[in-house]
């Protein structure tokens, strides 16, 4: 996960207990998706010589980490609605919510951090299957895939990507204050 883009030797990839044996190892496959992420918008600060500016890059990538996570873990916990006369409740018996395509050794948490994480970095990697989740928590991670998955981005292609959002966001607030790179231009030229 650290610097390559998902895949394994078995086809049921992080599922696979042979890859991902244990929770610790699910959470160190998750975190080793970010490092590489996460280390280039600090050193977008220092190479502009504006440290701030990486640390907003990094918390708006965050905030819509966040949001994802908690959109899915929220969509899978309650269940399929269309399952009239099905139990969904967490139990002592069982655990609750939508488990099918979850890994039964991780739950519908890990599940979700783990969906929302690799589509957000363009990994690859799964252990849980996408096309199982709710249609609300499927569609997050399918947002992140047509976004371009720069939330997070993988690597080589991630910090670009969210880059050319920031770009945009700034010039379509700049248009929208009345600030285009034309007034810019009028604006720094000395007056005679």
């Amino acid at each position: 996960m650290f610097g390559t883009n998902g895949g394994g030797f078995f086809n049921a990839n992080s599922a696979h207990p042979f890859e991902n044996p244990t929770p610790l190892s699910n959470f160190l496959e998750m975190f080793l998706i970010f490092v590489i992420p996460s280390g280039l918008t600090y050193t977008l600060g220092r190479m502009t010589g504006s440290p701030r500016h990486g640390w907003a890059v990094w918390g708006a990538m965050t905030a819509l980490f966040l949001v994802g996570v908690s959109t899915v873990y929220w969509a899978e916990a309650r269940g399929n609605s269309q399952l009239s006369g099905v139990n969904q409740a967490a139990t002592a018996l069982q655990s609750g919510g939508n488990m099918e395509g979850k890994e039964v050794r991780f739950g519908i948490a890990n599940s979700a951090l783990f969906a929302t994480a690799t589509t957000d970095a363009s990994c690859g990697a799964v252990n849980g299957m996408h096309d199982s989740f709710t249609p609300l928590g499927g569609m997050i991670p399918l947002v992140n895939v047509m976004l371009g998955e720069v939330i997070f981005g993988g690597v080589g292609s991630g910090l670009y990507g969210m880059l050319v959002f920031v770009i945009l966001a700034v010039f379509i607030a700049g248009l929208m204050v009345g600030r285009t790179p034309s007034t810019w231009a009028r604006k720094s030229k000395p007056s005679m």
